[in-house]
């Protein structure tokens, strides 16, 4: 068996392991071993993991695995803290740009509130309905329900029912519930690759700024606030029609601590 340092961070109480794979020793392939690491009893316990690694052209690569052991799409708030983790290597100073599974993004680091993070996601160029629902993706899928009584809501089980419905069982969906409040928007999310609700889904909340607005149907430059279980975040963006540009999550990403795990 051999040690491997790792590193734990949140945003929005979504939180992730973190290697520094640079030396490209962790094994990719190994779903059995990204599941365990990621189990809350059996292992570390988190929402995902992410490997940062070298990639010519950029600061870095982000690699991001769903907690069930597979690699999957673009997550936010894990973008935000992985960017949050390249500045503590010293590899990148305020501002950066890196390759995610969704294309390049660019993140910058506010210098006057600590641990506020502002990263550019994907344009997005079209908003469909599956009923009274809204479906978009922002890097990764997002299925878009407004609710009443959103505390009480039974957010693991009628999630659970989209996510595996025939529609989208195949190749899955995250399930985002909402509630209009103070300007803004409250949010609970089912995410798939956890199977279950998280207490902040960052492509979900820039999903739902976006359906929002589309729902609105006006154009312009919007800020919208969304608060989720486990804190604030804040989505900036530029709508015309059906398209949304000059999109930013903007939130926090914190370091929580760095252990050693044998394996």
């Amino acid at each position: 068996m051999e040690t491997h340092i790792f590193y734990k961070y949140q945003g929005a109480g979504n939180d992730f392991i973190i290697f520094d794979n640079r030396n490209e020793l962790f094994d990719r392939a190994n779903v059995d071993l990204v599941r365990k690491l990621c189990d809350r009893r059996f292992g570390i316990g988190a929402d995902g993991l992410m490997l940062l690694q070298d990639v010519e052209g950029h600061d870095f690569e982000m690699i991001y695995y769903n907690a069930d052991g597979h690699e999957g799409s673009m997550c936010g708030n894990g973008g935000r803290c992985i960017v949050a983790f390249a500045q503590d290597l010293g590899i990148t100073g305020s501002q950066t740009d890196f390759l995610a599974a969704d294309g390049v993004h660019h993140a910058r680091i506010h210098a006057n509130n600590v641990g506020w993070i502002s990263l550019q996601m994907i344009d997005v160029d079209a908003v469909q309905q599956d009923g009274e629902a809204y479906i978009l993706n922002t890097g990764s899928p997002h299925y878009i329900k407004i609710v009443q009584h959103l505390d009480t809501f039974a957010v693991f089980e009628e999630g659970r029912k989209v996510r595996y419905n025939d529609t989208y069982r195949d190749e899955g969906i995250n399930v985002n519930f909402v509630q209009a409040e103070n300007g803004g928007y409250y949010v609970r999310t089912y995410e798939r690759g956890v199977e279950d609700e998280t207490l902040a889904c960052g492509t979900g909340a820039t999903a739902v700024a976006l359906a929002m607005a589309w729902r609105q149907g006006e154009d312009g430059e919007f800020e919208t606030p969304i608060r989720v279980a486990g804190g604030k975040l804040t989505i900036r963006f530029s709508k015309a029609g059906d398209h949304f540009t000059n999109v930013f999550l903007e939130g926090p990403a914190e370091f929580v601590f760095k252990g050693e795990i044998s394996w």
